[in-house]
C-alpha cells in the first residue's frame, strides 16, 4: 500500500521519500507494524556531492522516539554527480500503528565542505489506525 511522496530541498540537493506500509509483514495483534520507505537523493548542483552519514529520528504514536545514526546509506557512501539521483529502499518497524520519521544526511562537497541536508518529515499512518477528522 503506497502513500504520499514527501520532498525537501536543501541547497541544491532534493530528498524525496515514499513510505509504504507492509501489511503482509505486520501483525497488529503483536504490535508490529512494518514500513518500507524509498528515498531518492537528487544532486541539482553543478558539482559532485557525497552522502557521508545519516541521522534518522523515528517517533511512534505512543511516544517512543528513536535516533538512528550511521555512515552513508544502505552500506554505501554514494557520490552523486551533477543531475544524478541515488535511490534506495530501507525499512522501519514500529510498535504502534502510526508514527513519523525525519532526519538529515551529512553531505560533503568536492571541495571538502560538509553540510546537512534535510530529510522531510513523513507520516507512517497504517490502515490499522482509526482516522480522526477535525
Amino acid at each position: 500500500m503506497t502513500f504520499n511522496v514527501y520532498e525537501r530541498k536543501t541547497r541544491d540537493v532534493v530528498v524525496r521519500v515514499e513510505p509504504d506500509f507492509l501489511d503482509e509483514q505486520s501483525s497488529p495483534r503483536e504490535d508490529r507494524y512494518i514500513w518500507a520507505y524509498t528515498v531518492e537523493i537528487e544532486n541539482q548542483s553543478d558539482s559532485p556531492v557525497q552522502v557521508v552519514e545519516r541521522c534518522w529520528n523515528i517517533a511512534d504514536s505512543r511516544g517512543q522516539v528513536q535516533e538512528v545514526r550511521g555512515a552513508g546509506v544502505v552500506g554505501e557512501k554514494p557520490i552523486l554527480q551533477p543531475g544524478e539521483v541515488f535511490r534506495y529502499t530501507s525499512g522501519a518497524p514500529l510498535s504502534a500503528p502510526s508514527g513519523m520519521m525525519h532526519g538529515t544526511y551529512l553531505m560533503e562537497s568536492e571541495s571538502g565542505e560538509r553540510y546537512d541536508v534535510d530529510i522531510p518529515v513523513f507520516l507512517l499512518d497504517s490502515p490499522h489506525e482509526p482516522r480522526i477528522m477535525n
